[in-house]
């Protein structure tokens, strides 16, 4: 998710788009996956700090999903994002029509990632139904150590 009303999508070469995605290895944040999902900037994506994660059950395991907000990001960094999967683009549209082009769940995560991210909280969500909200201490309250 990109500030300022838009949201950051990859579109694939049949025309689908999807939140870009990351698998989360061991001892690595959601935050640091972010950072190899999408690369080209140095030093790195300005993610800000994740704004909802939302646990489904699958058949054979679990899949959490986490949605991250970043700075807001220029054109020319745009352009210079490259996604880890080199079937899709990177387009940045405006929330409305990024909502539009979304599946259904994605879309559900993008409006909830928004709406945390304006209140300074963190979703816990259950299959897309929330189930704990966490606020979180704006960054400029955050000491660092």
């Amino acid at each position: 998710m990109v500030k300022n009303g838009r949201l950051l999508l990859v579109q694939f070469h049949d025309g689908s788009y999807m939140l870009p995605t990351a698998n989360v290895e061991d001892g690595q944040s959601p935050e640091e996956a972010a950072q190899g999902a999408l690369t080209g900037l140095v030093p790195g994506l300005p993610v800000q700090r994740q704004v909802a994660g939302d646990r489904v059950q699958m058949r054979r395991r679990q899949v959490f999903t986490h949605v991250v907000v970043t700075e807001a990001l220029t054109a020319p960094e745009v352009r210079a994002l490259t996604y880890r999967d080199p079937r899709a683009d990177i387009q940045v549209l405006p929330t409305a029509r990024a909502l539009a082009v979304l599946p259904p769940r994605a879309q559900l995560r993008a409006v909830l990632g928004l709406q945390a991210a304006s209140i300074g909280a963190v979703l816990h969500l259950n299959d897309g139904q929330i189930s704990r909200i966490e606020h979180v201490r704006p960054r400029s309250a955050l000491s660092y150590t």
